[in-house]
């Protein structure tokens, strides 16, 4: 008798839910939870569930084949028929009031005789609580990663879209001093100017050349600077030609090409520095 009741003192302490079934599924015996939960949920004081058939409530239960009672009852049959050793499952269990989660486990009664099983209920729902918000964070982190990177792409058009709305004004810069302001200048330099005229004239065809000069990227831009045949030198030059070579190429005299090296490096801005021409050049096909 005194282990009988200190069988019952420790079920009736633990805070699981706990019944024991027979082969059929009747709840023999159930413990101190098993009857609160019972008392909390509508049912009258007393009430032990004791002699109510737990497969056929959980049958009565399911609407659908995968529904979570459904499971349960499958998985007490094999335990009880000694096709598993053990089920374990969790399952939702919302009131009116609250979300509740519970897992339910069910293992052989280690009896001889008759084959019965023990049903254990036990409250997950602090767990689920958190896996849920767990879950939504992901959710939030995942629009959120998907938001930067459409955010990006749209950086990244932009970003491209001004480059080509830098190089396009370039462009036009190369073009219009070119083509509209150092030919002018070219044409007051040779015209009859006093030393001092002539002075301020090559500052400011020189200042003219330094401000476009950062905008060179390679060869085929400076085809917006330069005139067909200094187009060619630059190549030859950049090929390593020597002078004699680009003469004999180009059908020019040595003085000829000599003239055309000139007026490359003055285009360049590299004129009165240490700067080889050929490496200049050489560094357009580097950007």
């Amino acid at each position: 008798m005194l282990h009988a009741n200190l069988y019952m003192e420790v079920v009736n302490s633990i805070t699981a839910q706990v019944a024991i079934i027979d082969i059929h599924g009747v709840i023999l015996d159930t413990n101190q939870a098993w009857r609160d939960f019972a008392l909390e949920n509508g049912m009258d004081p007393g009430f032990d569930s004791i002699g109510a058939n737990y497969l056929s409530i959980c049958e009565t239960a399911t609407e659908k084949e995968n529904d979570d009672p459904g499971r349960v009852a499958d998985g007490i049959r094999k335990v009880l028929n000694g096709e598993l050793k053990e089920f374990i499952t969790h399952y939702p269990c919302h009131s009116p009031e609250q979300k509740r989660w519970f897992v339910a486990r069910v293992v052989p009664f280690r009896q001889e005789g008759e084959a019965k099983a023990i049903i254990t209920h036990e409250n997950i729902t602090p767990i689920m609580v958190v896996q849920e918000k767990l879950e939504k964070k992901e959710r939030e982190l995942l629009l959120e990663r998907e938001k930067l990177e459409e955010t990006n792409i749209a950086l990244r058009v932009l970003l491209r879209q001004r480059d080509e709305d830098r190089d396009r004004m370039e462009e036009t810069v190369y073009n219009n001093v070119d083509r509209l302001v150092l030919p002018y200048l070219e044409k007051l330099m040779q015209s009859r100017l006093n030393d001092r005229q002539r002075a301020l004239m090559e500052i400011a065809d020189n200042n003219l050349r330094d401000i476009v000069s950062p905008f060179l990227r390679s060869l085929s831009t400076l085809g917006l600077l330069l005139s067909p045949q200094e187009t060619e030198v630059a190549v030859l030059v950049r090929d390593g030609r020597t002078s004699k070579e680009i003469a004999e190429v180009m059908g020019l005299s040595l003085s000829g090409v000599d003239f055309h090296r000139k007026r490359l490096r003055k285009k360049l801005g590299i004129v009165n520095t240490q700067k080889n021409l050929r490496s200049f050049l050489l560094t357009f096909d580097q950007k």
